[in-house]
């Protein structure tokens, strides 16, 4: 450890107390690891950078105060929530401090159409929250233990997407951020003004305190059905999407993932699976147009844990499952456009492959999956994937790469000695693929 780590370390004790600052080998070691090792790519590559002090500050203010000494001194931040992410954005690249945010997840206030919470608070806690008062979340991420702070820096999309859209506009109605400038303010934004710090990963402020939208609550129900065909299962997504009320979540799957998941009823083997979650006054549509393509409604449940247990199967979590399975032989790209048009040279691209897909208003996304050869293999699906005219995004890199350019511009003003998740807003030096 450095001087200035050692000062910044004994300041923050004095600041937040003895048991809310460690050196300690494990602590750091684990506040410095998140999801990517989903990534075959990053995994290889692991560790990229170990915290040389964690800090647990268990509120707003503390949060400000820890960054505002971290930049006192000089010393990097990272911001990390409940190290859910998949691509690197909470490992600490250059050292420095680790602020852990679970500690800070004091839910303020629930009132109507809003929340206001500290950002340790879980995504799951917050939906609890506002069921309570008769309302739910727009979205939450498919880690539904997510905290909110993690999921509004790195977060985009998820449960309740297919109405909502994803988190970069009008999902936070108020932001309260702090900027790596050697004091403890905590600005406060509202509306079109917190989108800047909205998925790049705290590297131009972080965010210390949330008000994110509600509406009312629903009748949900987690909807199984399966088809003996991937073609057919996928030939429903669309008008599925377009039910009403609007699904909160619609992902389909051919057998390999039916296969690769525990034991349930409503998810038979050797057969591709459609799981939703439904709004109860939809249900008997959503069957109608299962059995008009040739599948069987399996099983329709209440209860939020049903909901949560759909939501974990989602996005790019059944690459978890997979890998669970199969140890070491899956891996991910993240891909839209005419998925279900193209599904049969999808497929084609890499070995093994299979495509997850995900309902959305106009054409669904998808998690391309296939046997993980090596690096220049995956690089070399992706010409494959611009050649069909397919939207892609590069998950086997850490990278701010939504509106980098601006985050750039903003983060010259408020870390202007680039002490905030650094590392995250450099320009690539591999080829990622991305392509949006």
């Amino acid at each position: 450890m450095d001087t200035a780590t050692a000062q910044l370390e004994a300041e923050l004790r004095d600041l937040l107390g003895t048991d809310a600052v460690s050196s300690d080998l494990h602590k750091r070691e684990k506040a410095s690891a998140d999801g990517s090792y989903l990534s075959p790519i990053i995994q290889a590559q692991l560790p990229l950078g170990t915290a040389e002090l964690v800090a647990y500050p268990a509120s707003a203010a503390e949060i400000a105060a820890t960054v505002a000494a971290a930049a006192r001194h000089g010393v990097a931040v990272t911001p990390r929530g409940k190290g859910t992410s998949n691509y690197g954005q909470s490992i600490p690249m250059r050292g420095g401090v680790v602020i852990d945010m679970t500690r800070a997840k004091a839910i303020v206030e629930v009132g109507d159409g809003f929340v206001t919470t500290e950002p340790g608070t879980t995504m799951v806690a917050l939906e609890q929250a506002a069921n309570s008062a008769g309302q739910q979340i727009l979205i939450y991420p498919s880690t539904v233990q997510s905290s909110i702070g993690g999921f509004l820096a790195g977060g985009s999309g998820g449960t309740g997407s297919i109405k909502h859209g994803m988190v970069h506009t009008g999902y936070a109605l108020a932001l309260d951020v702090v900027h790596a400038t050697g004091n403890a303010e905590l600005i406060h934004l509202e509306g079109v003004d917190t989108e800047p710090y909205i998925h790049n990963y705290g590297t131009a402020g972080i965010i210390a305190r949330a008000t994110i939208a509600l509406e009312p609550l629903q009748d949900w129900r987690g909807f199984f059905a399966s088809f003996g065909d991937f073609h057919d299962a996928i030939s429903v997504i669309g008008a599925f999407a377009e039910l009403h009320p609007t699904p909160r979540l619609v992902s389909v799957d051919p057998p390999t993932l039916a296969n690769a998941l525990p034991a349930d009823a409503g998810i038979p083997k050797d057969r591709s699976s459609l799981r939703a979650i439904l709004d109860a006054a939809s249900i008997d549509d959503a069957t109608a147009l299962v059995l008009a393509a040739g599948g069987r409604v399996e099983d329709c449940r209440e209860g939020t844990q049903t909901s949560l247990k759909l939501s974990r199967m989602s996005y790019n979590h059944p690459i978890e499952w997979l890998q669970r399975a199969y140890p070491g032989k899956y891996f991910h790209v993240e891909v839209s456009g005419d998925l279900v048009g193209q599904i049969d040279d999808l497929v084609k691209i890499y070995p093994g492959g299979m495509l997850h897909l995900e309902a959305q208003r106009g054409r669904p996304i998808g998690m391309l999956t296939g046997e993980f050869e090596s690096p220049d293999a995956v690089y070399a699906g992706f010409e494959r994937l611009r050649e069909l005219g397919v939207g892609f995004h590069n998950p086997h890199q850490w990278y701010v790469d939504y509106r980098r350019r601006e985050t750039q511009a903003l983060a010259a003003r408020t870390d202007p000695r680039g002490l905030l998740n650094p590392g995250k807003l450099l320009e690539p030096t591999v080829v990622t693929g991305s392509q949006r």
